[in-house]
């Protein structure tokens, strides 16, 4: 660290490059946590962690015993070990006793994009409910067709305020908060839908993931998927800049052959079409275009992105790729826009097969957080090697959530806890802590000429 302040210092590098050449340092630095914990309410396996978009303060909880927590991480509740430890109890605790609580397990749990006023929970018990954070009381109540697996809103949306739900049933259905309604359903998928993920581009595209093994790409403002995930189509490597890309087009679409002349570039003029064969080639020509849509190509609506159930789906924070689990313990990053498996070729792996689960993704889309078994397994996203492993749960981790304001990670399991993995404390944040029993500062800072 102290060379990238160096580095700053005398302008090597730029306050943009030291600000996340600091975070990727934090980031793979993370360790279990000395001196924050969270005092968990639940009793039950923890399936769903998210901190708040808007601030990163607040951390939702929903777990298998039909509760539901929030915690406020940045203030604590209680102090233990002299101040050195601070505890974060819940601000906010509702369980199946509350008038208006689920009666089943919370599968997931997420926060109303543009602030903390609402969050959204959906249940075994087949309903989603939204909660008003204030009065901790549910305004909004949606009746599914089966269990809901996961919920999902777009960060970009500023035209609708639609959840995206993943049950047990073949259809995705978008229930609109504006009108307390579903808006209409998407139909594709040959089993339930375990995964729902927004695109980071474009508020329109959704992207799911069901057990049937295929992930599609869904325009909501039109009828049908655009796109189905093929695991046998794919490219090496990671796409180009678009610059780059831009001029290779250029230089590609003005070269022609050494034995060609500039003059041979000029082509004869040619005969017009008539109108009639000009309406029989517009008219081959679209149902070409037809017939190349794969929710009308029979070959393509069927293709499969894993063996298995897809568990999960998490998109970069540009928006450019999407790496897949599976319940064939694979995981898959896939190029968005060209819809190619990049063929990452990541360390073997076990995934639960029974349950979706939460990934995470750094802020660089460096690294990659995969819960495998009763450990937490951080992969470089580009080579899909085991960056590190996080090892403190004891029994099957479900869940993690990235905080990329303070370079945390928190992590929830079956048994019940809520891990926090942080950056290492800086000495010099500790010696300018002062001692919280005798009121004097620490021992390093004391001289002849101290009292």
């Amino acid at each position: 660290m102290w060379k990238e302040i160096g580095d700053r210092q005398s302008g090597k590098l730029r306050p943009n490059s030291f600000i996340s050449r600091i975070r990727s340092n934090r980031a793979s630095s993370l360790q279990l946590s000395n001196h924050k914990e969270i005092v968990s309410p639940h009793r039950g396996a923890i399936n769903s962690l998210q901190v708040d978009l808007t601030e990163g303060r607040y951390l939702l909880s929903g777990a298998s015993d039909a509760s539901l927590a929030v915690y406020d991480i940045q203030h604590a509740t209680d102090y233990e070990g002299g101040g050195l430890i601070a505890k974060h109890k819940p601000i906010l605790h509702v369980d199946k006793q509350h008038q208006n609580g689920h009666k089943y397990a919370i599968s997931t749990a997420i926060w109303y994009p543009i602030d903390t006023g609402l969050f959204v929970t959906g249940s075994f018990d087949h309903h989603i409910n939204v909660w008003d954070t204030n009065t901790s009381q549910v305004v909004m109540d949606f009746k599914m067709p089966g269990k809901v697996y996961r919920t999902g809103m777009s960060s970009l949306a500023t035209s609708h305020m639609l959840i995206a739900a993943a049950t047990e049933d073949v259809q995705v259905r978008l229930c609109d908060m504006a009108s307390g309604a579903f808006s209409h359903t998407l139909s594709g998928h040959r089993d339930g839908v375990m995964a729902v993920e927004w695109s980071a581009c474009s508020e329109w595209v959704l992207m799911t993931g069901g057990c049937d093994g295929a992930i599609r790409f869904w325009d909501i403002r039109r009828a049908g998927c655009f796109s189905v995930l093929d695991q046998s189509h794919s490219q090496l490597g990671r796409r180009p800049p678009l610059l780059e890309r831009s001029t290779t087009k250029v230089t590609t679409s003005r070269s022609f052959t050494p034995g060609q002349t500039s003059s041979s570039k000029t082509r004869p003029p040619q005969k017009k079409a008539t109108s009639s064969s000009a309406s029989k080639h517009s008219g081959s020509s679209r149902k070409q275009k037809q017939r190349l849509h794969p929710g009308l190509l029979s070959s393509q609506d069927r293709a499969t992105a894993h063996y298995g159930a897809v568990i999960g789906l998490k998109a970069t924070e540009d928006g450019m790729y999407l790496l897949s689990a599976g319940s064939d313990s694979r995981l898959r990053l896939w190029d968005i826009e060209s819809g190619c498996n990049t063929l990452v070729h990541f360390e073997i792996t076990r995934l639960q097969t029974t349950k979706a689960i939460q990934l995470a993704v750094t802020q660089d889309s460096a690294l990659v957080f995969v819960p495998c078994m009763t450990s937490l397994k951080a992969f470089d996203l580009w080579s899909g090697k085991t960056s590190m492993t996080l090892q403190g749960h004891y029994e099957h981790v479900n869940c993690c959530c990235y905080n990329a304001y303070d370079q945390e990670l928190f992590t929830g399991g079956n048994d019940r806890q809520i891990l926090i993995w942080s950056p290492p404390k800086l000495i010099s944040q500790d010696v300018d802590e002062w001692d919280g029993r005798t009121g004097k500062p620490p021992a390093l800072d004391e001289d002849n000429w101290s009292d």
